[in-house]
């Protein structure tokens, strides 16, 4: 039978490795619960920071260009590509800028333009009582004149001709230069932007 004295010692020792166990319990849940956290703290940071890094590089990339059609009473009638954000009043110049017959008045030049849509210049018509406009009268008189002599042939007299507008005109005029003259009007079917039809209209109010 133990003695009081023993009962004491082992209850000592029994005491103490309770307090050890329970020391080393709370040591190892206080190690490995900051590094689990930390973990899934750093996981989801990663995660969140990642999705709004993808948000903003597919808002930052904004618009791009717009495919138009300018059609109408315009120097290079065609399909062409802005930048996104222009204006109606772009695509017209770009197209070499509207003619002396050109109607501008009634588009809205400010417009933003969007892609595939189709800019219409119109031309200027007949007023009241068949009255023609200004640019018709001129056409009338030069008409009037006889043909108009390819060397020798202005701009503006040349902007007269039906299919020709000022930049086609200008067109010409610089050909001309620099060839140092033209002798034959089929020289002109070499010129960008006039084709059979508009050939067929020199032919009828030019002379070399």
């Amino acid at each position: 039978m133990l003695s009081r004295s023993q009962l004491v010692v082992y209850g000592a020792v029994a005491v103490a490795l309770l307090l050890l166990g329970a020391r080393w319990i709370r040591t190892a849940d206080a190690q490995s619960s900051p590094t689990g956290v930390s973990y899934s703290t750093g996981s989801s940071n990663s995660g969140s920071s990642g999705s709004a890094s993808g948000s903003f590089a597919v808002d930052s990339q904004g618009g791009g260009d717009v495919v138009v059609d300018v059609a109408g009473a315009v120097g290079k009638p065609g399909v062409y590509r802005l930048p996104a954000g222009s204006r109606v009043n772009d695509a017209i110049q770009r197209a070499g800028g509207a003619t002396a017959r050109a109607e501008a008045q009634s588009i809205n030049l400010a417009a933003r333009l969007s892609d595939g849509q189709q800019v219409v210049v119109p031309s200027r018509v007949k007023g009241p009582a068949g009255a023609a406009p200004a640019s018709s009268a001129a056409g009338a008189a030069a008409e009037s004149t006889g043909p108009i002599s390819l060397g020798s042939a202005t701009v503006a007299e040349l902007d007269t001709i039906e299919g020709i507008g000022p930049v086609t005109a200008q067109d010409i005029v610089d050909f001309r230069d620099q060839h140092g003259g033209i002798s034959s009007v089929d020289q002109l079917d070499q010129i960008s932007g006039i084709g059979p039809a508009t050939m067929e209209a020199l032919r009828a109010r030019l002379q070399p």
